[in-house]
């Protein structure tokens, strides 16, 4: 077996993403961290932020999308940014986007119900749901047709494209020692496995230079 053999699914809640390259993903940074968003009527407008979205019709659509707050991660739906090239053994070839779904299905909280959890319910309620036993999700891939955009990560396909089960994600038990656990893991969104090529979105050279230079500060500080 090769030295480097694996394939890293990252993703995330929303079946979305504001930027179509690194430099893009940087200036929404940028005009965010230099707006005063605490003070509503501000009268200084617009704000940098609001000329960005205003001249980016995908990070505005992103920014106004729903992103209500799940009961659990053992109850919400995580998505693939970008696309890759999946080859099956009889050669046949399809781009696709990884998508990871609950078996116990979605459920959100409303606004209220957010509001009175603590900042740390997720990792706590994951704790003790595996307590209970396991938690399953279906590792699915969105599969494109002839036509759909596979190097853009603001233009998702319509939803009535073909999900393909390619197995089930089982949690059992926490990480042991998960704190010195992220110091030490590297996110690759590059695949290195035989049958899953990297597609043409300019994200992912992106994406993977800044998770090593990531992992790297991280391991350098837990040492």
């Amino acid at each position: 077996m090769a030295e480097h053999s694996h394939t890293d699914i990252v993703s995330h809640s929303t079946n979305a993403f504001p930027a179509r390259t690194g430099e893009e993903f940087l200036a929404f940074l940028t005009a965010l961290a230099t707006s005063d968003l605490s003070k509503p009527s501000d009268p200084a407008h617009p704000k940098p932020i609001e000329k960005f979205l205003g001249s980016h019709p995908a990070a505005l659509a992103f920014v106004q999308a729903p992103k209500p707050a799940p009961s659990s991660f053992a109850r919400e739906s995580y998505f693939a940014l970008t696309a890759y090239h999946f080859t099956n053994k009889d050669g046949d070839t399809r781009f696709g986007r990884y998508r990871i779904v609950p078996v116990a299905g979605n459920e959100h909280l409303d606004a209220k119900a957010a509001a009175a959890m603590g900042s740390n319910y997720l990792f706590d309620e994951l704790h003790e749901r595996l307590v209970q036993g396991p938690i399953e999700f279906r590792v699915l891939v969105q599969l494109a047709e002839a036509g759909d955009v596979v190097d853009d990560a603001t233009i998702h396909w319509p939803a009535d494209r073909t999900l393909l089960e390619l197995g089930r994600l089982v949690l059992t038990h926490p990480v042991e020692e998960n704190a010195a656990e992220q110091k030490w893991i590297i996110f690759d969104p590059i695949p290195r496995v035989d049958g899953i090529e990297p597609s043409a979105d300019p994200l992912l050279d992106v994406r993977a230079a800044v998770y090593l230079i990531s992992g790297r500060r991280r391991r350098d500080a837990g040492k």
